[in-house]
This record gives structure tokens, C-alpha cells and sequence, in this order.
């Protein structure tokens, strides 16, 4: 998988991230645990890829997008480039009340304060 990764231009890891957070999003509606188990790995080789490069915030394009599972993913991948922007994002879905990304959202604004999680 990281192979493949390294082979991939920027913009198809980009493009990569955003399909995988969608079938993220299919698997959550569907309740298909066992799927999104399988999937969160590659997204975060993903993000690890974006790093090595030093591209991870091309991610931020993604903070518009219209599913909210590929915004908080975005939005979560480039706190630690994007501090204040990426936080917006977080907050912003935390206020939809579109579930489950609202509490997550939620969550990690609350984790962000209490200086539990750090962004890297």
C-alpha cells in the first residue's frame, strides 16, 4: 500500500483521501463496522504520504466539500498545518447536529481544550 502511495502525484492522493472518507460515510450509514475498520488504515497512509511530502495541506481544499465525514477527516488531518482554519472547520460541524460527525466534532473540540489531544 505505502508503494502505491509514494507512486501517486498529490492530487490523486487528495482524490484517494476524499473517496476513501466517502466510503467511510457509506460504511457509518450502513453500520458496516468491520468495513470502516478496513478502510481507516489507508487514510491515514494517506495522511502519512501527504506528510512525508510536506503536502498535507492540500487537504484543506476539502473543508467545502458538501459530505461532512470527508470535512471532518480534512479537517482533522491538517489541524497540525492549518491550527486555526481546521478548527473553524471542526467547530462548524460540531454545530449541524448532522450525526455522527457533530460528536465527533464535538469531541475533539474537547480534547483540543483540555490539552488531552494533541495534533500531529
Amino acid at each position: 500500500m505505502k508503494a502505491a502511495l509514494k507512486g501517486m502525484s498529490v492530487g490523486d492522493l487528495v482524490a484517494l483521501f476524499e473517496k476513501n472518507a466517502l466510503e467511510q460515510d457509506d460504511a457509518i450509514f450502513k453500520e458496516r463496522i468491520f468495513k470502516f475498520k478496513k478502510l481507516y488504515p489507508l487514510m491515514l497512509a494517506i495522511r502519512a504520504e501527504l506528510s512525508r511530502r510536506g503536502s498535507r495541506a492540500s487537504l484543506t481544499k476539502l473543508y467545502d466539500h458538501e459530505n461532512m465525514q470527508v470535512k471532518l477527516q480534512a479537517a482533522m488531518a491538517t489541524l497540525i498545518v492549518a491550527p486555526v482554519e481546521a478548527r473553524r472547520v471542526i467547530e462548524a460541524i460540531s454545530k449541524t447536529g448532522w450525526m455522527p460527525q457533530a460528536a465527533d466534532a464535538k469531541e475533539t473540540i474537547r480534547l483540543l481544550d483540555s490539552g488531552f489531544f494533541k495534533p500531529s
